[in-house]
């Protein structure tokens, strides 16, 4: 068996002591960071969500920016480090003086969605645990307030989200607060090893459950009685305020237009390559035809969310197995990951990092819409790599691991979606490559996938900045409603995935064309670096995982430096 050797020592630099003085700074900010990265100390608290609080951010990250001026770099990591901090934090700076993080509010990834979703992340198998579950559920009102006050101030300046994004905020508050909803099965399915827990433990926590649905029904009513009168119809936001998302998303300032464009001629050629494999599943088959093939093939189905957990744990130990030592370097430590459904219904599938230690491994959750209970592996093989290995899993955990050759900061805390996203879709296409994908229906799935995410392209860099929508697609410019049906067209997904999915991009300007985006300079970066002598595959994932998660520019400096 081979595992990844750990890095030489390198020397503590001063840039790495501004990054980690920083680190530590966000984790005292932020106590769900800290629960996050699985570090105790902070299990009960919140960050504070109102605008002194954000305010508070910013000025950490001047000071931060202010510390590392004039600070040479000692070796590559320095210089790396030097880049991606300066962007990112400058980034955040220009967000937050255009004002609309007070005004964070959608369907996938805001604090009304946050606040709750830390728990999924808390672990419960202690009295103890459970103690820190209840003081953390004890304190959900102070974090609403104070995000209730940001979203009030943002309203206040003219910033508001628009009414579809008020409305299902609402709808999800509501179900947290309801009396089956989420605050309510928590406290009563607390259980050790199967057993209630301690008498006093158990009304802390009914407490702490009970104020929490409180505070959220709080929060349902500010938005429908305070926020939507004042939301704005339009879901569009416009070429300035989504130039600089996309610039967020992607760490690099990328031609929206010619973007556009290739989303358009990408998504015919996807399509083409997908008419090609219909005819290998059945001869003369359309695309449509040939799903139809798969999803009626027994061999092919799952029932249950059982199985369905089963299987994705089955695949995903199966690639780690296989990759592990041949293709990429994966210590003892990463190998475990596990699959999970997640506790929620609201659609979509994602990925949670490890703990710093490791003692919480890295997990793969998906979350089932309610109704939903047939699964076909044909549709979700390449998902498995996407979020697992050689996908998030691979990238994130090699991040926390490499502690001797990246500071705190470049483990832990630079995230960035075109790099995480793009890294994750060029996995699957790399599977593909790599021959996991042979099977027709695999390829046919890793093709929907590719396909979706082109025309996620299209559709949000379409419709947010009002564009003419391509021939093929219909006349005009694009509208939320024109794109649904662009999206039906071209997502493969079920309506309630569908649904969430058209809402998320209308809330989420610039994170959805990222994925496709990410890949493709990534495949740029490779393509660069394949034309020089001696390139190595395994060595080129090997160096550019080592990096971690930076802007794409940063990254595209330091692997072509």
């Amino acid at each position: 068996m081979t595992t990844q050797t750990a890095p030489a020592a390198r020397p503590h630099s001063a840039i790495d002591a501004v990054a980690d003085d920083y680190t530590d700074t966000l984790i005292r900010l932020n106590p769900s960071f800290a629960t996050t990265l699985g570090l105790p100390g902070h299990e009960t608290e919140y960050p504070d969500y109102s605008p002194a609080g954000i305010a508070g951010f910013a000025a950490e990250a001047r000071k931060a920016i202010a510390a590392l001026a004039g600070l040479a770099p000692q070796d590559d990591v320095d210089a790396v480090t030097l880049d991606a901090m300066r962007e990112r934090l400058g980034l955040q700076l220009e967000i937050h003086e255009s004002g609309w993080d007070e005004a964070e509010l959608n369907n996938i990834a805001s604090p009304a969605q946050d606040i709750r979703a830390i728990f999924d992340l808390m672990p419960t198998d202690t009295g103890e645990h459970w103690e820190h579950i209840a003081g953390r559920a004890v304190n959900v009102p102070a974090a609403i307030e104070g995000y209730i006050a940001s979203l009030r101030s943002a309203k206040n300046a003219g910033k508001v989200s628009a009414v579809r994004q008020v409305k299902i905020v609402i709808e999800q508050t509501s179900k947290y607060a309801a009396e089956d909803g989420f605050f309510a099965k928590l406290a009563a399915e607390a259980a050790v090893d199967g057993q209630p827990l301690p008498a006093d433990v158990q009304e802390e926590l009914d407490a702490g459950a009970g104020a929490a649905r409180r505070a959220y029904r709080e929060l349902a009513e500010f938005l429908r009685t305070e926020l939507l009168p004042a939301a704005p119809q339009q879901d569009a936001v416009g070429r300035e305020r989504y130039a600089l998302a996309s610039r967020s998303f992607l760490g690099s300032a990328v031609d929206l237009e010619e973007t556009y464009a290739w989303g358009v001629q990408e998504l015919d050629r996807l399509i083409a390559e997908q008419e090609k494999v219909a005819s290998s599943i059945k001869p003369g088959a359309g695309i449509a035809e040939a799903k139809e093939v798969l999803n009626n093939d027994p061999a092919r189905q799952l029932k249950g969310t059982a199985a369905l957990k089963a299987w994705m744990q089955e695949l995903s130990d199966k690639a780690v197995a296989d990759l592990a030592g041949v293709h990429f370097e994966i210590p003892d430590v990463m190998k475990t990951l596990e699959c999970r459904i997640a506790p929620t219904d609201e659609g979509g599938i994602y990925y949670t990092g490890p703990s710093d230690d490791f003692s919480r491994p890295g997990r793969m959750w998906w979350s089932v819409p309610a109704g939903e209970d047939t699964f076909t592996t044909w549709a979700e093989t390449t998902t498995v790599f996407h979020e697992g290995v050689p996908g998030h899993h691979l990238q994130v955990a090699t991040a926390t691991y490499r502690r001797e050759l990246l500071n705190k900061w470049r483990r832990n805390v630079c995230w960035t979606s075109g790099h995480g996203e793009g890294w994750a879709l060029y996995a699957e296409k790399l599977m593909q490559e790599l021959g996991y994908l042979a099977d027709p229906g695999d390829h046919m799935g890793m093709l929907d996938m590719q396909r979706m995410r082109a025309a996620r392209v299209v559709f949000d860099i379409g419709v947010h900045l009002e564009l003419e929508i391509p021939e093929r697609w219909g006349t005009g410019t694009w509208t939320p409603e024109a794109g649904y049906d662009f999206l039906k067209e071209n997502l493969p997904i079920s309506e309630g995935q569908l649904k969430f999915e058209f809402t998320r991009y209308l809330g989420w300007p610039g994170q959805a064309p990222s994925y496709k985006v990410g890949q493709r300079l990534w495949e740029q970066i490779r393509a660069d670096l394949e034309t020089r002598p001696g390139f190595d595959l395994k060595a080129f994932h090997t160096k550019a995982l080592n990096v971690g998660s930076v802007g794409l520019d940063t990254l595209r400096r330091a692997l072509l430096s």
